[in-house]
């Protein structure tokens, strides 16, 4: 004997709605200060430690191959992957951590006569001076919140020493405690040795890899945010080299190996907050 059940729109929307409650109920907040309102973040503070990442990307040339906005993207995404990894249920110390929007307004070299990256159009730069004031700007609005602690980790080599610099000036002031700002220096460090290392047992050479938007760099774009490589510009990359704003030859990069450099970007900006804070 077989049974048919007639269903109605009323009842169509009631089962959808039944099944689809256990997800929401265990739904996570999102790790972004954008997309959380001011008393989820509010509610937040309380749990102690409470931890903000300001996360330094920059707005700069890549070559013919790779958008503008590498710095920006890569930041976010993996400064949001270490926050996750903080907050983790199965971390040895659970941390509560959010990620405050990217800082993509960055020194890039002199606008007039432009040097660096400036002489290549699109790219967007700010004195020192205007950098470190806007950054302590943001850590001393973090501390007036009630966050115990202010993690800055940054995607360019260009501006590590001003972060280093930042962390300092506002430690220093002893009106600060008990919040304190921690300049994870790990997290640009795990793009350099080892990664390399990594490529070159891969087969890849010095000329290959590169220091600018060679496969090194491309490559780590590609396993963040493949959407923003032109793989069909390679060849031109190469050619031009730094004269098209290239240092290094893109055509070996591929995602899988730019999957090393995030993971270990991830896994030694964990260790190094954990260290920090809770020593």
């Amino acid at each position: 004997m077989s049974y048919s059940v007639k269903t109605t729109p009323k009842t169509t929307v009631f089962w959808l709605t039944f099944l689809l409650l256990p997800l929401a109920a265990f739904a996570q907040k999102s790790v972004y200060l954008e997309e959380l309102t001011t008393h989820e973040v509010a509610a937040m503070v309380k749990n102690s430690p409470s931890v903000v990442i300001i996360p330094v990307g920059g707005t700069e040339q890549n070559g013919p191959h790779m958008a503008i906005g590498k710095h920006n993207t890569r930041v976010k995404v993996l400064a949001g992957r270490i926050a996750q990894q903080l907050s983790s249920q199965t971390a040895v110390q659970k941390i509560n951590a959010i990620v405050a929007p990217v800082v993509s307004y960055v020194p890039e070299g002199n606008i007039e006569p432009p040097t660096e990256h400036m002489k290549w159009a699109g790219t967007i730069s700010i004195s020192e001076d205007a950098f470190k004031s806007m950054l302590l700007s943001a850590a001393r609005s973090f501390k007036q919140h009630g966050f115990t602690d202010i993690v800055i980790v940054g995607d360019s080599g260009n501006y590590q020493a001003q972060l280093a610099q930042v962390a300092a000036t506002f430690n220093k002031d002893a009106k600060n405690a008990p919040a304190r700002v921690h300049f994870i220096g790990d997290y640009y460090k795990a793009t350099q040795a080892g990664y390399i290392a990594a490529l070159k047992a891969k087969g890849l050479n010095d000329a290959e890899i590169g220091t600018h938007a060679g496969s090194a760099d491309t490559s780590l774009l590609l396993a963040i945010e493949p959407a923003m490589v032109k793989p069909d510009k390679f060849a031109e990359a190469a050619k031009e080299g730094r004269a098209g704003g290239t240092g290094g030859d893109p055509r070996a990069a591929t995602a899988a190996l730019g999957q090393i450099a995030a993971e270990s970007v991830v896994k030694m900006s964990v260790l190094a907050i954990q260290k920090a804070i809770l020593k």
